[in-house]
């Protein structure tokens, strides 16, 4: 069987791996306080090496299943790491870099936020399609409204459904959310925000002037600023600031007893920290995205990927939402492209040294 096709087997709780239940939770000091840990923390490492074993499987089209895990053998879930994800990839290789369009500061923040503010490939591919090169010399509100419109009138989807995007119709007054956005990219090129992001000296500060975007909240503000740094717009370290977002929150009081105690901050910068040792302490195998080790970002992101994964293997752990059960079943989208990553992490010179069959 193709290694990029799934059996569709019914799933079997019985047969998880035993080695998610750890013998015994253990008390761990994170941020000066005393914290203890749950089964979920244990299975936090297991799904982080096993979902970046299937990505690595993908790539080299390995024969047999991706995985004996019957979780993530039926449900659908993010990458270990965020920049290896398919939208990640798209908006990398086919928004940020590229050479038949202007790379002025102007020009990417249009570009990046444009994307971003539907995190839908096909919404893009669309105007592309529809409007030509995706300029911010070119934009006109009314042509690309045309086009979302009548995308919209046809029943099809504009945005994505990772995550919401609020409407700002109290700002900018349209009856449809993608006007308003519209109208919110113009206001923030009017006001100078790709010259001033580009000034600003750390994510932090990055973070404070995206939020101050119109209807744009603190996690939505840490993931553009996430986004516009794979850019050459500013060069942050990926370790230097974390927001946790709803379902990383959610995650985090899965894995730990009294979390709420500890900023979500210093425990994410603890899982970062910490990782090689929880790694060799569960004799776990961790196969790191040629040579990066996981980043803030990227533990945040598996904070809410576990929490996701404990719906069905540790349902008694309710966290902060309570849901029951994973909406998105896996469905095969094929093999995967070679990845490319940002040139300033210095890997796509290791993945072009690598045969993938």
């Amino acid at each position: 069987m193709p290694m990029d096709s799934q059996e569709d087997l019914p799933l079997d709780l019985g047969a998880l791996d035993a080695r998610l239940v750890p013998k015994k939770c253990e008390t761990i000091s994170i941020a000066g306080r005393e914290v203890p840990t749950t089964p979920v923390f244990y299975a936090y490492w297991r799904f982080a090496a096993e979902r970046q074993r299937i990505f690595y499987r993908r790539l080299q089209r390995a024969d047999g299943p991706l995985t004996d895990d019957s979780i993530l053998r039926c449900f659908k879930f993010t990458n270990t790491y965020r920049a290896s994800d398919r939208v990640s990839q798209f908006l990398i290789r086919n928004v940020i870099y590229r050479n038949d369009l202007p790379n002025d500061e102007i020009n990417l923040f249009f570009r990046i936020l444009l994307f971003k503010f539907f995190n839908k490939i096909e919404t893009w591919q669309l105007l592309e399609a529809e409007l030509g090169p995706l300029t911010w010399e070119t934009f006109d509100f009314d042509r690309y409204d045309h086009v979302l419109s009548r995308r919209m009138s046809c029943g099809q989807r504009i945005y994505s459904a990772a995550y919401i995007m609020p409407s700002a119709g109290n700002v900018f007054g349209h009856p449809l959310k993608h006007q308003n956005h519209l109208r919110i990219l113009a206001h923030l090129v009017d006001q100078n925000y790709p010259s001033r992001l580009t000034n600003c000296k750390t994510m932090s500060e990055a973070f404070t002037l995206l939020l101050s975007v119109p209807s744009v909240g603190p996690f939505l503000s840490y993931q553009f600023a996430t986004d516009l740094n794979y850019s050459t717009l500013t060069n942050f370290s990926e370790d230097e600031f974390v927001v946790a977002g709803p379902g990383a929150l959610d995650g985090i009081n899965k894995c730990f007893l009294s979390a709420s105690k500890i900023d979500p901050a210093d425990i994410i910068r603890y899982m970062r920290d910490n990782q090689e040792r929880h790694f060799a302490d569960e004799e776990i195998k961790f196969q790191k995205l040629w040579g990066r080790p996981l980043q803030l970002i990227d533990c945040q992101n598996l904070f809410c990927e576990v929490s996701k994964y404990a719906r069905v293997a540790f349902p008694e752990f309710d966290g902060l939402a309570g849901r029951k059960r994973i909406k998105q079943k896996f469905i095969s989208a094929g093999s995967l492209p070679v990845p490319w990553y940002p040139p300033k992490w210095d890997l796509n010179g290791r993945i072009a040294e690598q045969s993938f069959a």
